[in-house]
């Protein structure tokens, strides 16, 4: 992993976060692309070539290209929403719920759709068991918000439910997902994966007992219909 500068979203700050895998034959994985610096593309290319790079969903797509000018053999992967908002880039097929060949015997995914907004990929590190979020998990610690957040901005963070104590997609995203029906279905893939880590691009990372806190993250989305309800729902 790698931590990038804090970018500017909707007047909101918002630190960021790359994380890169190494497949078989030194092909390096680059997941969100954060600015690239002389540095740290000295220190990329100590790891490996760089074969892949992913954007999650179509809000990180920010330096795909200054990725792409620096490694242009590099082949470029998004969900369809990124694809379509990107159209000066050319990108391999649209991402879902099936891992390419490419990075399938050490990658998987889950695609999350099923709002109006936006969608996005999640993917899970098989040889470290780490899943690794981009906007469907946001956990800002009290620091960086007293750090970089103004008065009136930080107790929309805990409104928004998007704070290292209470770590979650922001609320507005939660309220779009119309149809919860794929949603259930990608998270039920997630919670599968029996996560030990969950990396964040925004916020605290959790290093340990990944499954428990991806489950809480995600509780908002619902059981299935098929799952046995609480007493006080049923």
């Amino acid at each position: 992993m790698a931590d990038g500068p804090i970018v500017d979203f909707y007047s909101f700050p918002y630190p960021t976060r790359m994380v890169i895998a190494r497949l078989e034959g030194d092909a390096l994985w680059v997941w969100s692309p954060i600015a690239l610096s002389d540095e740290l593309r000295a220190e990329v290319e100590a790891l490996g070539h760089v074969a892949h790079l992913v954007s999650p969903n179509k809000i990180h797509h920010l330096f795909l290209s200054e990725w792409k000018d620096a490694f242009p053999r590099a082949l470029l992967w998004g969900p369809a929403s990124t694809i379509a908002k990107r159209t000066d880039l050319a990108f391999q097929p649209a991402l879902e719920d099936t891992p390419p060949p490419e990075w399938g015997p050490d990658i998987d995914q889950a695609w999350f759709r099923g709002s109006f907004m936006m969608d996005e990929v999640v993917f899970f590190h098989r040889p470290s068991r780490t899943a690794i979020f981009a906007d469907l998990i946001e956990a800002f610690s009290e620091d960086f918000l007293q750090k970089h957040w103004s008065w009136w901005q930080r107790p929309l963070a805990h409104i928004d439910g998007v704070t290292a104590k209470s770590p979650h997609a922001p609320g507005e995203w939660r309220l779009s997902f119309t149809d919860r029906t794929p949603t259930r279905a990608a998270r039920d893939k997630v919670l599968g994966w029996k996560p030990e880590q969950a990396t964040l691009a925004h916020g605290e990372w959790c290093k340990t007992d990944g499954l428990a806190f991806v489950e809480r993250a995600l509780e908002w989305i619902g059981k299935s219909p098929e799952e046995p309800q609480d007493d006080a729902t049923a």
